[in-house]
């Protein structure tokens, strides 16, 4: 019964059965519960395997963001000795966390796979940024899974009802969870976002104390955790590798390396949740197609000057929407680049097709 506690359920059983009835292969399902530099740990109903893509899985995949990830449910094939098992089919994902991949303009990133939740971690320290924490919803709204922001070491505050007020302001409908790993406080309300079964996953960049969160919510020391630098409030990249774990009460959570970059990929109904309050205004603007600047009947700037939006906000919108328009220019351009060289490959193989048919003739 180990793969139910993973989250295994009817619409799994029948996408594998359906995918095992045209193989021959003798596939398994199993769960990626692990995933460090490319080397994938699956769960299955019998054993953890490691494993790897099988040469057809990487060849059909028309990008990485197709390739196995944590959090992923897999068909995989045992390995007859010792060695590694192969992975030749990723089943439904029902959601999937990515960002933009670093240093790429039309790239994505996986991050996990088939979340029910994703859980916003920031620190009540020097990491605390209203505008990071908007781009994080905006990822998070993207996934399909819901978002849940999660403001560690309250413990740091006595009063920490001001930045409560101030998150739970621009994260509107979104739960927002102060927490303090060292006192224990604040465990419970997370953990009902989390029952048996569901899957979520930590978000956030070095140092918030996802790590300590992680050996808190699992009752011992599992993960190794390092204090924040003292003359800037960062964090040390301590976990490495990323891992979906068990808790005790039957909930699942991936945790991962914390990222200081967090491009934004995917389509714009994530910016629009994350900022449902601006479109709210904005459909008062007299003309459909303002720009919030100078024309006449503008709603959202009557809210800036009756104070109830600020200009940080709407600069915040504005920004990620260029962002996010300007990579999907890019990837729309990519894609079309690659959809000709395609084109290409094939007009060649079919012109060599031809010529050796007449030479064959």
């Amino acid at each position: 019964m180990f793969i139910e506690s993973l989250g295994w359920g009817p619409a799994l059983a029948h996408a594998f059965s359906l995918l095992l009835s045209q193989s021959s292969l003798p596939l398994v399902p199993g769960r990626v519960v692990r995933q460090e530099r490319g080397l994938l740990t699956v769960q299955t109903s019998e054993q953890a395997l490691l494993a790897r893509p099988a040469g057809r899985l990487l060849h059909h995949a028309s990008s990485s963001t197709e390739l196995p990830t944590i959090g992923d449910w897999v068909a995989l094939q045992p390995p007859a000795g010792e060695g590694e098992a192969l992975l030749h089919a990723v089943l439904p994902r029902h959601s999937v966390l990515m960002r933009r991949e670093a240093g790429s303009e039309h790239e994505g990133q996986l991050i996990a796979a088939n979340l029910d939740v994703v859980f916003l971690v920031t620190g009540l320290d020097g990491n605390f940024n209203p505008r990071r924490i908007e781009r994080a919803l905006t990822v998070a709204w993207n996934s399909g899974a819901a978002p849940v922001v999660v403001l560690t070491k309250a413990d740091l505050h006595p009063e920490v009802s001001s930045f409560l007020a101030e998150v739970e302001e621009l994260a509107a409908g979104v739960p927002v969870l102060p927490v303090s790993a060292q006192q224990g406080t604040g465990l419970e309300a997370l953990l009902a976002h989390l029952p048996a079964g569901k899957t979520g996953a930590l978000l956030g960049s070095s140092g918030v104390g996802k790590s300590t969160l992680v050996n808190r919510l699992l009752g011992e020391e599992r993960l190794a955790t390092q204090a924040v630098r003292e003359d800037d409030d960062r964090g040390r990249h301590t976990t490495t590798h990323r891992q979906l774990f068990v808790l005790p009460q039957g909930g699942l959570l991936i945790d991962g390396p914390g990222m200081r970059e967090l491009g934004l990929w995917g389509e714009e109904e994530g910016l629009g949740q994350a900022f449902s309050d601006i479109l709210e205004l904005a459909s008062g603007c007299r003309f459909s197609d303002c720009t919030h600047r100078r024309e006449p009947g503008c709603a959202v700037r009557e809210a800036l000057a009756a104070g109830g939006l600020s200009e940080e906000r709407l600069q915040s919108f504005e920004k990620l929407q260029r962002e996010q328009a300007y990579q999907a220019r890019q990837a729309s351009s990519a894609a079309q680049r690659e959809q000709k060289r395609t084109e290409r490959i094939r007009s060649l193989a079919g012109w060599e097709h031809s010529r050796n048919k007449r030479r064959r003739q």
